[in-house]
């Protein structure tokens, strides 16, 4: 009988998918929303469902995750947070620990994180109740560039950083960064900081493509998303987007890591002349060296 009220969702026209409509409802993200389906927290008409890709009609069905009714929430929020270290990306935590929810435990409308943040990197991290803007800024395709800028426990050569823009392999698969630089001013000659530009969200992706090139991630902040940054806002602060500000999500960032490459060549090229001189200068005083003893035979 729930066999086929499941088919009987899956087939009818104009209806919601069930994840996008959790989505809308301000509840997760329809990649989290899957994961509730998939956990069995989600009923349809009292029904749990477990099946990923079912529709639903909103205006009849009755959905409940967790136990709780849901609904389409009619305005829709987008909010800027400053997410801290030590904090969960999640709206809840099994092990207890401290989660973005506890900084909004007070906002009038329930929100829910787009993309994640690792517990221990801290940064820009967008909070929103719109399933379909959180599935347009995380989507691959959709290529919005996020910025990061990360603290390493060494100095990387401009080599090494080239390697990241022309891609290296991860758990996951293959990625590359739209540029990567070493922050001048910021860092010293034993520690580098590295502004790198990804498009990319995989798991610990950043701190993983660094250590490839032989170098761990001491400190991690995201920075920006598109052209959106943190401005002055402190950790664990948020301020609500407005519309004006949501463009710069979306705005075309390529210039900016046109340059960042072209100052990255500079440098590979300017150290490989380096190394050919040293190395035509080593080599002439290695001769100049194995000339010497006959002169003195010779004599």
């Amino acid at each position: 009988m729930a066999q086929s009220s499941t088919k009987k969702l899956q087939n009818t026209s104009g209806r919601t998918r069930l994840n996008k409509f959790i989505a809308d409802c301000g509840i997760a993200s329809r990649r989290k929303a899957d994961e509730l389906i998939d956990e069995g927290f989600v009923k349809v008409n009292g029904k749990t469902v477990y099946e990923l890709g079912i529709k639903i009609d909103p205006e009849n069905d009755r959905v409940t995750v967790k136990g709780k009714a849901v609904k389409v929430e009619s305005q829709k929020v987008y909010v800027l947070f400053f997410k801290p270290r030590n904090v969960v990306t999640s709206m809840s935590d099994p092990q207890g620990r401290p989660t973005v929810a506890d900084y909004f435990r007070n906002f009038p409308t329930r929100l829910f994180p787009v993309g994640r943040l690792d517990w221990d990197t801290e940064g820009l991290l967008l909070m929103t109740n719109d399933g379909d803007f959180s599935q347009e800024v995380t989507h691959p395709k959709g290529e919005v560039t996020k910025t990061y800028l990360a603290k390493l426990d060494g100095v990387p050569s401009a080599e090494q950083l080239q390697k990241l823009t022309r891609g290296v392999s991860i758990v996951g698969g293959r990625v590359a960064a739209k540029s990567a630089n070493i922050v001048r001013g910021k860092g010293n000659s034993k520690k580098a900081w590295v502004k790198i530009v990804i498009t990319e969200g995989k798991n610990r992706q950043v701190r993983r493509m660094f250590e490839k090139i032989g170098f761990d991630v001491e400190k991690l902040q995201r920075t920006a998303i598109g052209k959106l940054t943190l401005g002055a806002l402190q950790r664990g602060d948020h301020r609500v987007l407005a519309e004006s500000s949501l463009k710069k999500i979306f705005e075309d960032t390529s210039k900016v890591q046109e340059k960042d490459n072209r100052k990255l060549s500079k440098s590979v090229s300017s150290n490989r002349k380096k190394s050919a001189k040293k190395k035509r200068t080593a080599l002439g005083r290695k001769k100049k060296s194995s000339r010497s003893p006959s002169r003195n035979r010779n004599r």
